[in-house]
């Protein structure tokens, strides 16, 4: 029960939060569910609420996608986004790394390792001032859908590479929003193929009871609440303080997850 409740209220908070910090969903979803799950179930966990959540965009924007720029875009990184998957099979199989550091005996994962320095390095591009400036060029749109999709499937760390490659193109809000939901569905079937094929296999860790699909369930509404509540309640401006905590604590989950903590 309790576990339930701290995950409902974590689904909530960090689907508000995204609606003004300029965090993803994955991005702070992540964490939350690495609390309750170990951490390839929690990527797992992250990706079945992340669809379900571009599916409801989908729902209601999907008239609005450009297909040139989902395609150009889309299967570089849909076909990227099988190997980001496959490497996070590779990591889940390894095993740990024991440490000694200060006279104190460490065990750390080589999967948490790698998640944790991943969401502490793009915690701290978000942060960074002029990652709201950055855009790339038309013509890089093909590597920006591999680099987008590599890291969706690695740890579902997509949204940010995927918008500064979009942004340039000057797409209205509409199709703006729908063409990135759908880019975003189309890597997390690609990516929770991989894993249920490797959950299947034996080879990583997966949503294998009935708590744990329940669980993920039980968060799912109260993510989508989140979101309704911080698109009606909240000012649509970034607000630095708010974002800056988030950002430290990101930062903090990231680094407990490379030293063995989380």
């Amino acid at each position: 029960m309790l576990s339930a409740i701290v995950l409902a209220a974590a689904a909530f908070g960090v689907s508000l939060l995204t609606l003004y910090t300029g965090f993803g969903l994955g991005t702070l979803l992540l964490p939350a569910f690495a609390l309750f799950f170990p951490l390839p179930v929690a990527v797992a966990a992250t990706a079945v609420v992340h669809v379900l959540n571009n599916l409801f965009k989908v729902g209601l924007l999907g008239r609005h996608v450009e297909t040139g720029v989902l395609l150009r875009f889309g299967i570089p990184a849909v076909l990227c986004s099988f190997a980001g998957a496959a490497l996070l099979t590779a990591l889940a199989e390894q095993e740990p790394w024991h440490l000694e550091f200060l006279g104190r005996a460490w065990q750390v994962t080589p999967i948490s390792f790698w998640m944790g320095l991943l969401i502490a390095v793009f915690a701290l591009v978000d942060l960074t001032p002029a990652a709201d400036r950055l855009r790339v060029h038309p013509r890089w749109l093909a590597l920006g859908g591999m680099l987008s999709g590599f890291f969706g499937g690695l740890s579902g760390h997509q949204g940010a590479l995927r918008a500064a490659f979009l942004a340039p193109l000057g797409l209205a809000p509409p199709v703006y929003v729908a063409t990135q939901a759908v880019l975003a569905c189309a890597v997390d079937f690609a990516r929770l193929s991989v894993y249920g094929i490797s959950f299947l296999a034996g080879r990583m860790e997966g949503l294998s009871s009935a708590g744990e699909w329940a669980l993920v369930a039980w968060a799912t509404p109260w993510a989508f609440a989140g979101a309704w509540v911080g698109a009606r309640r909240l000012p649509g401006a970034t607000l630095r303080g708010v974002r800056a905590l988030t950002g430290a604590l990101l930062l903090a989950v990231g680094f407990g997850l490379m030293l063995g903590l989380v």
